[in-house]
């Protein structure tokens, strides 16, 4: 287990402090608790990368955590009426999209490799600064509601362009010929 790792289950740990937090209007402890799991998660991709800290078990653990947090925070806004439903659904959609892509490929034996696309990288980073913003607003109260009207807004387009940016992705895949360990060979010869 190494220091990135251990940083990595921090953020597991987090997230039911943050739905917690959010659910019962500790605002303050919210806000807080994202910051410090968006510190964990820069300092331990510093360390991995830094001090060659970087393993196969964390390249698993570390988006896994990132999506446990980002998504049960979405929930969580939304129950408490702080987003709306209909964006949390787009965004839980569209992370069950992927993981289910994954898995009904594995179980058809032709295994795909998600890579992050630019556009899922804008979109979380956009996901990221919504969730902040509302945090903020609630710890603090900014009177943000303009700007998380149209930073909702801007989620919700992104969010859908990333679904489908990946549902292209494995369609493509899954209709390409499966690779054979030896090409050129038919293997039941």
């Amino acid at each position: 287990m190494t220091i990135p790792n251990l940083l990595t289950m921090l953020r597991f740990a987090l997230v039911p402090v943050v739905i917690w937090a959010i659910s019962s209007d500790q605002n303050v402890i919210a806000f807080a608790v994202f910051v410090v799991a968006g510190l964990t998660d820069g300092i331990d991709g510093f360390i991995a990368k830094r001090w060659a800290m970087a393993s196969q078990l964390g390249a698993y653990l570390d988006p896994l955590a990132d999506k446990a947090l980002l998504v049960s925070i979405f929930v969580a806004l939304g129950v408490a009426g702080e987003l709306p439903v209909w964006l949390v659904g787009i965004v839980v959609a569209r992370d069950v999209l992927i993981v289910g892509a994954v898995v009904l490929s594995s179980l058809m034996g032709r295994a795909i490799a998600i890579r992050p696309l630019l556009v899922s990288k804008v979109t979380t980073v956009v996901q990221i600064l919504l969730v902040a913003l509302v945090l903020a607003d609630l710890a603090f109260g900014l009177d943000l509601l303009r700007e998380r009207a149209a930073v909702t807004l801007i989620v919700a387009g992104l969010t859908v362009i990333s679904a489908a940016a990946y549902l292209v992705t494995w369609l493509r895949h899954m209709s390409e010929p499966p690779v054979t360990e030896f090409p050129g060979e038919d293997p039941l010869t």
